[in-house]
């Protein structure tokens, strides 16, 4: 298959799903992931319409997303890799949706440089749901906390939650608890689902699902 067919069949299938799930397509949007492949490569993902891409690493982001940017316009950015204090000044530069927002320094340094940039991206908060020593996100039983204090004390406005199930769970609990720590944090959007199991994060209320490789193929 091209890569324009891969991107209308997940298209496709996130429809499908939505559907499946008494939901509308259009409340379900699809964050490409990028990651690892060059601009000549994302090129006729844009080309079909698409808009919104991830990246796991800002460094990468900005060796190609600055010149993607200004060839089309309507072009939305998201963090969904982990996020470096040291790096939270070019992170609030180049990304529209920042989504690994995970402990209080980070938090701090993205207040500071929004304030000082004079830019608004949005922030999600990375919730750890697996409690997986090696993976980034905050412990669940710590996140409305967590959320409250980004809020009060840093004057931030978190709008969604965003997990990474463990690999070899079966993902919907992992979903369940996410959707119901939102609705608990009072946030609207909930970044959940990759090529191996978006359709299954649509039907737990996923506002946004991550795919990369049933899109662009195998890294």
């Amino acid at each position: 298959m091209t890569i324009e067919e891969r991107l209308a069949e997940v298209k496709a299938n996130i429809a499908q799903a939505a559907k499946e799930a008494d939901r509308k397509p259009e409340a379900v949007q699809l964050v490409a992931v990028s990651k690892t492949f060059d601009a000549d490569h994302i090129r006729p993902v844009i080309a079909q319409g698409q808009r919104v891409f991830g990246e796991n690493r800002v460094q990468e982001a900005q060796g190609k997303w600055p010149e993607l940017k200004s060839e089309t316009v309507g072009i939305e950015l998201h963090l969904i890799g982990p996020l470096q204090s040291n790096k939270a000044a070019d992170a609030v530069a180049l990304f529209d949706v920042i989504e690994t927002v995970d402990r209080e320094k980070i938090a701090r340094a993205l207040a500071d440089e929004m304030k000082k940039q004079g830019k608004t991206p949005l922030l999600y908060v990375q919730v750890n749901t697996g409690l997986e020593p090696q993976k980034a996100g905050i412990d669940p039983r710590e996140t409305i906390a967590f959320v409250e204090m980004c809020r009060k004390e840093l004057g931030l406005s978190i709008e969604g939650l965003m997990c990474i199930p463990p690999a070899d769970e079966n993902p919907g609990p992992h979903f369940a608890l996410l959707e119901k720590l939102a609705q608990q944090c009072g946030v609207g959007k909930l970044s959940m689902g990759m090529s191996g199991d978006y359709e299954t994060a649509i039907a737990f209320g996923a506002t946004s699902v991550r795919v990369g490789s049933a899109i662009f193929g195998n890294r």
